[in-house]
């Protein structure tokens, strides 16, 4: 008896450690986050990149590329257009001329989100459709003070060439047409990217 006892004791034990094992290392795969290295992506040293174009939102005629797609009771009567959306697929291009060579288009949303100024919520992709960057993204999420000369917004991320993108956008207005509400913004942007 004294020796079954022995050896149940000895079994007990072994399985023990044994599920123990299993436990640990069932753990341990499935971990909620790691550290990687850059490398283990194939990301290589990180580069500073400036690009510089011309952004139409066009508002008027037959063929606009930014329409209201919302809007509050109130924002008729406001003097800031407080609660207005609009949905937005501006061309971007390599001159202030409509006309000039496409790089891209700035997809997405700004609402006007101040009651005080003229200030709009900028949340928009600037889809690249030209030379190396064909087909890469930044994305920017910020707010866009038009009547400002010179109006900064980050750039949260990007995809493509440009992912773990970090920088900011600067935009001043090159023309607006007061009748129509059409403008041509020049965009100066610096982004960090692998």
């Amino acid at each position: 008896m004294a020796k079954i006892l022995q050896n149940l004791t000895s079994s007990f034990l072994i399985l023990s450690v044994v599920l123990s094992f299993l436990i640990i290392a069932n753990a341990k795969s499935q971990r909620f986050t790691r550290y990687l290295s850059p490398a283990t992506l194939g990301l290589k040293k990180e580069k500073l990149s400036h690009l510089h174009f011309y952004f139409h939102d066009i508002v008027s005629g037959k063929n606009p590329t930014a329409v209201r797609i919302a809007r509050a009771d109130m924002t008729n009567t406001s003097s800031t257009g407080f609660g207005m959306v609009a949905m937005i697929d501006d061309p971007l291009t390599m001159t202030p001329e409509l006309s000039s060579k496409l790089v891209g288009r700035a997809q997405g949303i700004y609402a006007s989100a101040s009651q005080n100024d003229i200030g709009l919520l900028m949340t928009m992709n600037f889809v690249f459709m030209e030379g190396k960057y064909n087909g890469s993204t930044l994305s920017v999420l910020g707010r866009n003070s038009v009547l400002s000369t010179v109006r900064e917004m980050p750039i949260v991320g990007g995809s493509g060439l440009f992912r773990f993108a970090r920088g900011y956008a600067q935009a001043s207005t090159h023309m607006f047409d007061s009748t129509t509400g059409d403008a041509v913004v020049e965009y100066n942007v610096y982004v960090f990217h692998y």
